[in-house]
């Protein structure tokens, strides 16, 4: 049977009856629009976050999307962010009609390097759209140093950061607002599409409200500002709304899949050869995706496949090398730190039901690849 870096089946085995009962729930509710398990969603993860305001949207694309224009972005505004992340990140920003400006990342967490911020920052810039990858969380405070000397909003993608927290703080709290994805495969998945918006300014969360139901206020037909069809699905709030309470767990489950990792894989790191994923100084966590670096990638990913092993990379492309961005007009080169860790990157296999024997095959397949390179 092949390994993949993602199964939900073991997950919903053990949590079938739940699942299945939040479908129930809603479906007997006489309520499938908007209703009271999207609200209670909306209060619960507000509330795991420490208060704030929540609004519940279809999807992580658009949780960026709505967020930037209820934050005022628009034609001919600028937005900061980075090349080595989803895709999703930068078609959010370029639908508003704004510029993406990317910066590069840093060597050792593949993080935005907050150095290079500054010097990106024109009189155009109207939010700094730094991503919480694969599991940690940026740099934030001299970022919002930044922020704050330039009168710049800060726009935190935590799509891969749920739970992940940075000095205490959780991904989420530390902007002027945060926008996550509940795809499946997240620390936090539905099962099916979904996002969120939290902010802690009444103001931005009003303005999310109106923007996410055609851009109507609570009288229904009269259009306030034009805006979207992208509600949060009633049935996907209360799985959510379920699963919400399991959060610390799958990040701990998360965590043992890397301990078990470094124990099995931690004896053949140096220059050269392997490097694991690094966890900065007062950063929790939580692993969306276990991404490792190695320079002949290519050649392990192939040999893998004779163990039926198929493993992902966490991005081969750089989002400014895509066709569909050429026109930023963004030079191959211009991003060396970015466009070298494209071609070194691959995620192992990682879920909290990742079952040990599996892991363990793969950890022993992996050695024997690397032994014979």
């Amino acid at each position: 049977m092949t390994t993949y870096v993602w199964d939900y089946l073991p997950e919903y085995e053990k949590e079938k009856d739940d699942i299945l009962d939040a479908v129930a729930t809603v479906f007997a509710s006489g309520r499938l629009v908007l209703g009271d398990s999207v609200s209670g969603f909306e209060e619960e993860f507000a509330a795991y976050h420490g208060g704030g305001r929540c609004t519940g949207v279809d999807n992580g694309t658009n949780a960026l999307k709505l967020a930037l224009e209820a934050l005022g972005v628009g034609p001919g505004d600028e937005v900061i962010t980075v090349s080595n992340t989803a895709a999703p990140t930068v078609v959010a920003i370029v639908s508003t009609g704004a510029t993406p400006v990317f910066v590069d990342v840093r060597e050792e967490d593949f993080l935005i390097d907050p150095e290079k911020v500054e010097a990106a920052v024109t009189d155009r810039t109207k939010v700094l759209l730094p991503v919480h990858l694969y599991g940690q969380c940026a740099d934030m405070e001299p970022l919002r140093r930044i922020a704050d000397r330039h009168g710049l909003k800060i726009l935190e993608d935590c799509a891969q950061a749920h739970g992940a927290r940075h000095h205490g703080r959780l991904a989420g709290t530390m902007g002027d607002a945060a926008a996550f994805s509940f795809y499946p495969t997240k620390v936090l998945g539905a099962y099916g599409d979904g996002g969120a918006v939290l902010t802690a300014d009444e103001e931005t969360d009003r303005a999310m409200r109106q923007l996410r139901y055609y851009g109507m206020d609570k009288v229904y037909y009269v259009v306030r500002t034009p805006g979207h069809n992208a509600r949060l699905d009633e049935v996907q709030a209360e799985i959510l709304r379920r699963k919400l309470t399991r959060l610390d767990a799958y990040v701990e489950g998360r965590n043992a899949v890397a301990r078990r990792y470094e124990r099995g894989l931690g004896d053949l790191t140096g220059p050269g050869g392997l490097r694991l994923p690094a966890t900065n100084p007062g950063n929790s966590h939580v692993y969306y995706v276990y991404v490792v670096r190695h320079p002949r990638r290519d050649e392990i990913i192939e040999a893998l496949k004779a163990h039926d092993i198929s493993l992902n990379i966490s991005y081969p492309w750089p989002v400014h090398t895509m066709s569909g961005f050429a026109h930023l007009g963004v030079e191959p080169g211009s991003l060396p730190v970015t466009e070298r860790l494209a071609g070194e990157i691959f995620s192992l296999p990682m879920y909290p039901s990742l079952p040990e024997d599996v892991q363990e095959r793969v950890i022993t397949a992996l050695r024997s690849v690397l032994a014979a390179l």
